[in-house]
């Protein structure tokens, strides 16, 4: 016998954990999360100790929502006690004379349309109040103060003890084969069973093109196998949270990193290595030149960083051509919501699941996203030109 909920979210990864939260939260009658896995894995792109949050971005598409982001994450932790964000300040970089200096410029241009100030630096102030940085006078920076670390792992688990809390259903292990829609619902067909639903919220991430055919999408999807590493530095103390900030390098490849956090070593990784793959080709084995790329980058920029590696890990980015977030019904389908952070959507993880909660049930939102919508160019024209890096 079909089980019957009005609302079902499939994944419980960073977007479908929020919505699952936000349904509760804002009234929804009966909400059932569906995860293929067990809660908390590693397969997708929602787990690890960090990601940076922070309000400057490219444009200010993505910047008139970071206010809202944060206080999202300021009620979570309200409601559970438990901290997920830690600000650390944000600093970018780049070379004066590059290419990617309009892409820092850009993110200044965000910040001043929301509001938000920032510090210029030169490579002289950057050398003083930062000497782990080991950089040339054509050097320049912007550090923003309320940049820092987001604790994806903990924010998930938050998610979900707050909506188990309020009475939502979580089945880990149980797959979604296929989304039927009806004229007055959704049919969510699994391994075992069928389970009926007024609203379905997709947050499949990666696995959203198993799902496409049931709901009439043909949507390219690109998946992009990425990769972090933790490197043992034997100067913690120099790589404090208090001490050392989360960190941008708009170069050609973009680099990111972290202060010590999670584990007693510094995290980097590069924005795009362009190792496109699909579900069945990704690879969970780190790539030891990706890992060899990054300890370059330590060596000649952040010399004390460098350590024995810890650990490295592979995660994968699922991108629209223009990589940015979809946020909407499907198009034809008022019962189907679809939600996906196209390789960056962690940080604003609690503040899309309540976007994604007050689509299902109100059909719309209170917020400005109309550049996610479901039927633009990037998603419907297949001549549209994939623009994977976040230029601006």
């Amino acid at each position: 016998m079909s089980q019957t909920y009005s609302h079902v979210v499939i994944g419980a990864g960073a977007l479908g954990t929020g919505a699952a939260y936000w349904l509760s939260e804002l009234g929804a009658e009966s909400v059932l999360v569906l995860e293929q896995f067990e809660l908390g894995h590693t397969m997708g792109a929602s787990e690890d100790h960090s990601r940076i949050i922070r309000h400057s971005y490219h444009s200010p598409t993505y910047s008139e929502l970071t206010h809202a982001m944060f206080e999202a994450w300021d009620q979570v932790e309200e409601r559970t006690g438990v901290q997920l964000v830690l600000r650390t300040g944000g600093l970018d970089l780049v070379e004066e004379d590059s290419p990617q200096l309009e892409e820092l410029n850009n993110y200044k241009r965000s910040l001043q349309h929301i509001g938000v100030q920032w510090e210029d630096l030169d490579a002289a102030e950057i050398r003083a109040r930062w000497p782990q940085w080991q950089i040339e006078d054509n050097v320049i920076g912007m550090f923003q103060e309320d940049g820092g670390i987001l604790d994806i792992r903990k924010a998930n688990a938050a998610h979900l003890a707050l909506a188990a809390q309020a009475g939502v259903t979580i089945r880990p292990r149980t797959k979604v084969t296929r989304i039927e829609p009806t004229a007055d619902g959704v049919l969510i067909h699994t391994d075992g069973e069928t389970i009926s639903a007024g609203k379905v919220v997709v947050c499949a991430a990666s696995w959203l093109t198993e799902l496409m055919p049931g709901i009439g999408l043909d949507w390219k999807i690109t998946l992009s196998q990425e990769q972090v590493s933790y490197f043992s530095t034997p100067n913690l103390r120099d790589f404090a949270p208090d001490r050392f900030p989360m960190w941008i390098w708009h170069g050609d490849p973009l680099f990111y990193g972290f202060p010590v956090y999670g584990e007693a070593a510094v995290k980097l990784g590069r924005d795009m290595t362009a190792r496109f793959v699909t579900q069945e080709t990704r690879s969970f084995e780190p790539d030891p030149a990706e890992t060899e790329l990054l300890r370059s980058f330590l060596a000649a920029r952040i010399p004390g960083g460098v350590g024995p590696e810890r650990y490295s890990r592979t995660c994968v980015y699922d991108m629209p051509a223009d990589r940015d977030f979809i946020l909407d019904h499907v198009p034809g389908q008022p019962h189907v919501v679809v939600g996906m952070g196209a390789g960056h959507g962690a940080k604003f993880g609690s503040l899309l699941g309540k976007i994604l909660a007050q689509l299902t049930l109100h059909g719309a939102s209170d917020y400005p996203i109309e550049a996610f919508r479901a039927d633009r160019p990037a998603l419907t024209d297949p001549t549209f030109e994939p623009v994977f890096r976040m230029v601006g």
